[in-house]
């Protein structure tokens, strides 16, 4: 691997993962899931997920507004470096992670200029540099983005009352004069010696049954607890619905996308940004395509990638030209006229696009397929994925339901070996990108993510293996499930997932359980 991101080279190929199960946040019981699983307004559910650049860190957001963010554990009490600690005799643990803190990032809003109701929920999170100990992030709903900040803060405590506790009794009496020597001139706190508190006390009187004015100390102890606070609100820019933000390796500025357009903006304006992308055609009826998701290159700042609805991702770089009108790559998939039918263009729709760490790679998308692209080679993906392809045939049914139009999202390794994406029945997928690999492993978001697989002599093809569990004879007819004995359930679907930025440890959101695994 060239800087973790070759997706060729030499050498043997790497073993198959035995993934585990990890850890899970919020998972319901059986009863509560069969009760809500169809309820799509539920606030609770998770809508994004997404890991900052070292992996300590975890952000998920809600369909509720909220951003709930975790912190790993098990990495503070190791010394060393992960390949160090892999030499050594110690048996290594797998990414723990526990609840850091939350805050309601978005709250429901109304245009009433266009009378249409603006969601709560999160779309996507993108986490920025880190400064002075404080974790920085953008979240964004369907029209506001915001800038927060969350730092950990001192946490101030009321102390023990600002009085000599010799003065007072246990049952509230003073006692003498003579019992009493105070040996420091000042209290705390302003506090007044007994001589000045004594001529005080000719000037004023206390109530019947109060011996004494107690006052309470205000210290800063050494416990602290996360605050968030909202820095910035980027907001007036779209008139459609973001899909898309994506921070520029630069540091200081970012984009965001919706369905006709691109802007560019400064993390520390937010009254200005400027449209870089604009696919807005003079007639709407002219309009035969529309973005559906954008990324900036992870090192170059002045190249950002941007998906479509027809399939098509287009490269372009911002030192062209002002309005990047014209792209300087275009990569896309060709099908042969034979094979094309209604639902072709609905399906080719890519609903997200990742570069790889080092950005030689672009991994996409779309509702059937995994696709792998190369920017230097754009006359057709490296390499492809089939994710559910034993849907193919009830194409016809997932229109009727409108889960033809589900975003699935994708993510790649850190060394970019492997790809994974979501699928129905709360499954996802993880295949070997290698050249020669038939690595394809499907998972289910669960506490026993291996239990719907059976074993399968691997093939050198891309297709998936059969997997999920065994039916008996004649159950390929029963709702459901397929002549292949694949399980299938529309109503549950993994949309969400994230891979860890260094390690094999993937994140991924079930309805509003958050599922982690290692490998």
């Amino acid at each position: 691997m060239n800087g973790g991101d070759e997706v060729g080279g030499s050498g043997e190929l790497p073993q198959p993962l035995d993934w585990r199960f990890s850890q899970v946040f919020g998972e319901r019981s059986a009863g509560e899931e069969v009760q809500e699983a169809g309820v799509s307004s539920a606030v609770d559910i998770i809508s994004a997920i997404e890991f900052d650049k070292s992996g300590d860190h975890l952000a998920t957001g809600d369909r509720g507004g909220r951003v709930v963010l975790f912190e790993r554990t098990d990495s503070k009490n190791a010394s060393g470096a992960r390949r160090d600690l892999e030499g050594t005799d110690y048996p290594l643990r797998h990414p723990e992670f526990r609840y850091k803190t939350e805050f309601q990032s978005h709250e429901p809003e109304f245009d009433y200029l266009k009378s249409l109701e603006i969601e709560e929920k999160i779309n996507k999170i993108r986490w920025s540099q880190t400064a002075n100990g404080a974790l920085f992030l953008l979240s964004t709903n369907d029209k506001t983005i915001k800038f927060w900040k969350v730092q950990d803060k001192k946490i101030k405590k009321i102390c023990d009352i600002n009085t000599d506790s010799s003065r007072t009794l246990g049952n509230g009496s003073v006692a003498s004069s003579s019992n009493s020597k105070s040996t420091n001139a000042c209290l705390t706190n302003g506090g007044l010696p007994d001589k000045v508190n004594n001529s005080l006390s000719n000037d004023f009187s206390l109530p019947p049954g109060v011996p004494l004015l107690r006052l309470p100390v205000v210290t800063t102890s050494h416990e602290t607890s996360p605050v968030a606070r909202c820095r910035r609100v980027y907001t007036h820019a779209h008139d459609y619905h973001i899909n898309s933000i994506s921070n520029n390796s630069d540091g200081e500025t970012f984009i965001s996308a919706d369905d006709l357009r691109i802007n560019l903006w400064n993390l520390e304006i937010s009254n200005q940004s400027f449209n870089i992308v604009d696919v807005k055609p003079a007639n709407m009826e002219d309009l035969t395509e529309v973005i559906t998701s954008a990324e900036f290159h992870p090192t170059h700042c002045n190249t950002l990638a941007y998906s479509s609805s027809k399939g098509s991702i287009r490269l372009i770089d911002l030192r062209q030209s002002a309005l990047c009108d014209s792209h300087s790559k275009l990569f896309e998939d060709t099908e042969t006229p034979s094979s094309r039918s209604f639902f072709t263009e609905i399906i080719a729709s890519v609903s997200d696009i990742k570069f790889a760490k080092e950005g030689r790679y672009i991994l996409s998308r779309d509702y059937m397929t995994l696709k792998l692209w190369d920017i230097n080679m754009d006359s057709g993906p490296v390499s492809t994925f089939q994710v559910h392809e034993y849907l193919r045939p009830k194409l016809c049914d997932l229109y009727e339901n409108d889960s033809i139009f589900d975003k699935f999202e994708c993510c790649l390794s850190g060394d970019g070996l492997r790809v994974a994406s979501g699928s129905y029945s709360n499954l996802f997928r993880v295949f070997g990108v290698s050249p020669g690999s038939t690595e394809t492993t499907t998972l289910e978001a669960s506490k026993h993510p291996m239990r719907r697989q059976v074993t399968t002599p691997s093939r050198p093809s891309r297709s998936l293996s059969s997997i999920t569990r065994a039916v008996r004879r004649g159950a390929a007819e029963s709702p459901g499930v397929d002549g292949n004995a694949n399980s299938f359930d529309h109503t549950t679907k993994l949309l969400h997932l994230a891979w860890h930025p260094t390690e094999n440890s993937i994140a991924c959101a079930a309805a509003n359980s958050l599922y982690m695994y290692y490998a």
